[in-house]
């Protein structure tokens, strides 16, 4: 691969749904991937599935070898990973660090922080299946990014090339975004489960081909109705009278 100005040498700790994925999106944009934690079977099969000869690293490898770390980790788990490789002087000054979870902005990573890394949080607003599907899919996501001012623009860049919208939250509203994404795919995939099973229930094949259209035109029409451009299309309060009666609805480890 020829390097281009201002690419970047990317590492990934983490091989679950999310972290190969942003990475091939960010390969796919020039960036060079060094490496990528992995440790159960099913994450190494992941991460040889989707960036094919990127070295499977340690943790304080994937930190030590990268320009950017990208961090996609559970949320129980990203507190303890920054302080400990902190306490073990692992982080660098100047090194981008960034993370993927909804529900915390930049100050979990402080610790990286202090030792002179630049700290980013950056959620896709999507449910990621760990497959080669999600590149596709990252086109039409959002991408939560929250990062101090003189660096934000880094942070919205980074989501563009990985093929998202950016959308800034502040620091202080990154709870209330993590809840709304937590209620949108809770409830929705809920939502699918219980009707699968009374679909199923009743001898009914393939209740997710059933399903499928009904759900993504409720989902569409109940979108609409929160998009003030669409409330004034003619009809919209007819369509919205006999949908009323079906008023029933809908990730990243």
């Amino acid at each position: 691969m020829n390097a281009k100005p201002g690419r970047l040498g990317v590492g990934i700790i983490g091989a679950g749904h999310v972290g190969p994925i942003l990475g091939a999106a960010l390969a796919g944009a020039g960036h060079a991937i060094v490496g990528i934690s992995a440790i159960s079977q099913t994450s190494l099969d992941r991460a040889e599935a989707i960036l094919p000869l990127v070295p499977i690293l340690t943790v304080p490898e994937v930190v030590e070898r990268s320009e950017l770390v990208i961090i996609a980790v559970p949320d129980a788990q990203l507190d303890d990973l920054v302080k400990g490789l902190a306490a073990t002087n692992t982080w660098q000054p100047g090194q981008l660090v960034l993370h993927t979870s909804a529900r915390y902005g930049t100050t979990v990573l402080a610790p990286a922080q202090a030792a002179g890394a630049i700290p980013l949080a950056i959620h896709p607003a999507m449910a990621f299946t760990g497959t080669s599907l999600d590149l596709a899919r990252l086109s039409d996501s959002y991408f939560a990014v929250t990062a101090p001012g003189p660096v934000l623009p880094i942070g919205q860049a980074l989501a563009v090339e990985m093929g998202g919208e950016p959308l800034i939250v502040a620091e202080a509203d990154r709870a209330s975004y993590a809840e709304a994404i937590q209620i949108a795919t809770a409830f929705s995939t809920s939502i699918v489960e219980q009707a699968t099973r009374l679909l199923t229930g009743i001898g009914l094949e393939h209740p997710g081909a059933i399903l499928g259209p009904l759900l993504r035109s409720a989902m569409e029409n109940a979108l609409a109705r929160t998009s003030p451009e669409r409330l004034d299309l003619t009809g919209f309060d007819e369509i919205e009278q006999r949908q009323h009666p079906l008023d029933d609805d809908r990730e990243i480890e």
